[in-house]
């Protein structure tokens, strides 16, 4: 293993072509024999460059409709030979094998071709073979060979080739030997997962998940804590899609509780009007529907102005000037949205640390996404919480009104994103009160309960608008005491799982309350 190591001979077979002419241009321009395959030849050679095809190095054509074409010992045996081993060169030379110096490849798209949908066996034949292997190989040999699998990496490359006299370094090599195992491991990890769902395996026996860096972050959920960002490689729409129009660079905090407000407000479609989520520490402190954005911005906003502060904005519809200028009434982390008109982004650029997401639509609510969370020696994988309720047990002997079921499917969708334990008191399409995290459903009551007496006496209400409320419990009361908590804030009516061992004692004791109770038969918890 040297540190520099000079560039003689480059291997170039890419399906993405962005930038491969300039690349082929000016390792020709220092000197480097091309050697090249199919499509990638054949650019090559239209841009005018000299290049020699593969077949000519193995002395085997292109067959099996592409599938052999660089398995063979000519092309591995230039990729893994050590230059400073006897035997190695010794081998070479018997053989006839020409050292490779440079590999350039970048995989057959695999994970583009299942995004569109692609049948199993167009699936199948978009699994890259010779080009991981050729990946490995070279990275392997990282002691006398560049690899890069990355359009990106090449302007480093012709860079690092100028500064040191068409030779790279080896830590130069080492980075682009990590980047490309990174590369080989996301791509088979990718193929994995596709496989085990194409094939019906929930929990499969090994699982594999990768990313690709969006940024480093300053830190993490405290200064003292290393973090970044990745990326999946998926289209959704969300906080890891979403353009930044302008503020500082987004936080760890920011990007976890930006993507908690978006996935809340996504459940309410554009369509049927204006919603509006105010996240703080990843729970809601404020959601609500309106006849406008400014309206849906306000009604949440009264739910828990206190906790509004320095919080987490999302819109299910395009910004406009008349919610901008209320916004910037107060000091906010972030806004998300699936737009803004140019008026919004006037009044945004008064307060240039705000921070402006632009997604270009909202997050599937119902997308099949597998959540996961790392543990001690391990991970926790599930499915996301899709989970929807259409039909709704009345379990007292009062039912609620049509108005109260409305208000009931609002409170039951946002306690969904509300950690556990959480109460969720609605009124009039607006939430009035929020209890999260608590250890006890009762506190979770009792807590949200006094928000909504504090904010009463800040609006100068005469009385919390809990009275009259409806209340959500994301989980079964075990006893009647939290309920009881809930009436005496003035709920009116109930929505929760049922299944509680004590279920005949809280429907009980809603009826002597007068309160009107449905289950759902589905819980919501979110740790």
């Amino acid at each position: 293993m040297t540190n520099l190591a000079p560039l003689k001979r480059a291997l170039l077979s890419v399906s993405d072509k962005t930038g491969l002419i300039e690349l082929g241009q000016a390792l020709a321009a220092r000197g480097v024999d091309l050697v090249s395959t199919g499509g990638t030849a054949k650019a090559l050679r239209d841009a005018g460059l000299s290049v020699r095809d593969v077949s000519e190095l193995t002395g085997f054509p292109e067959m099996m409709d592409g599938r052999v074409k660089t398995l063979h010992p000519m092309v591995h045996g230039g990729l893994l030979a050590l230059r400073d081993d006897a035997g190695h060169t010794a081998a070479m030379s018997d053989h006839g094998i020409e050292a490779i110096d440079l590999l350039v490849v970048n995989l057959y798209p695999f994970e583009a071709t299942v995004a569109r949908g692609a049948g199993y066996d167009e699936t199948i034949e978009n699994i890259d073979i010779g080009g991981p292997a050729m990946i490995r190989a070279a990275a392997k040999n990282h002691g006398f060979v560049s690899v890069v699998t990355d359009p990106e990496d090449y302007a480093a490359l012709l860079a690092e080739l100028d500064a040191n006299a068409g030779q790279t370094t080896l830590h130069f090599r080492q980075t682009l030997a990590q980047t490309a195992y990174a590369r080989t491991g996301a791509y088979d990890a990718a193929v994995s997962t596709w496989m085990a769902g194409a094939i019906g395996q929930d929990t499969p026996r090994r699982r594999v998940f990768a990313g690709t860096l969006a940024q480093g972050l300053r830190y993490g959920e405290n200064p003292h804590q290393s973090a970044a960002f990745y990326t999946d490689g998926s289209n959704r729409a969300g906080v890891a899609t979403a353009t930044q129009l302008q503020g500082k660079e987004l936080s760890y905090n920011n990007i976890n509780d930006t993507d908690a407000a978006f996935e809340l407000v996504s459940e309410f479609d554009p369509a049927n009007g204006s919603a509006c989520a105010i996240i703080k520490h990843a729970n809601p402190c404020g959601v609500a529907l309106g006849t406008s954005l400014k309206d849906a911005y306000q009604r949440a906003f009264d739910c828990d102005r206190t906790s509004a502060f320095g919080g987490i904005i999302a819109l299910n519809q395009p910004l406009d000037r008349a919610t901008a200028e209320e916004i910037v009434k107060i000091f906010t982390e972030v806004v998300i949205a699936p737009g803004a008109d140019d008026d919004a982004i006037e009044v945004f650029a008064t307060k240039k640390n705000l921070r402006l997401l632009i997604t270009d639509g909202l997050a599937d609510p119902a997308a099949d996404i597998t959540s996961v969370r790392q543990v001690a020696g391990g991970f926790l994988v599930q499915d996301k919480d899709n989970g929807r309720v259409d039909d709704l047990k009345t379990a007292t002997k009062l039912a609620p009104s049509e108005a109260q079921l409305a208000d009931m499917r609002f409170a039951w969708t946002v306690a969904k994103h509300v950690k556990s334990n959480a109460i969720v008191y609605v009124k009039d399409g607006a939430t009035v009160g929020v209890g999260a995290g608590q250890m006890s459903r009762l506190d979770s009551a009792l807590i949200a309960a006094k928000k909504a007496e504090r904010m009463a006496e800040a609006l100068g209400l005469p009385e919390p608008l809990t009275k009259g409320s409806v209340v959500a419990s994301d989980a079964f009361f075990p006893f009647a005491d939290g309920l009881m908590e809930a009436a005496g804030a003035g709920a009116v009516a109930v929505i929760q799982p049922g299944g509680s061992m004590r279920d005949d004692e809280v429907i009980a004791a809603a009826d002597e309350a007068g309160l009107a109770m449905v289950f759902t038969g589905m819980r919501h918890f979110k740790h």
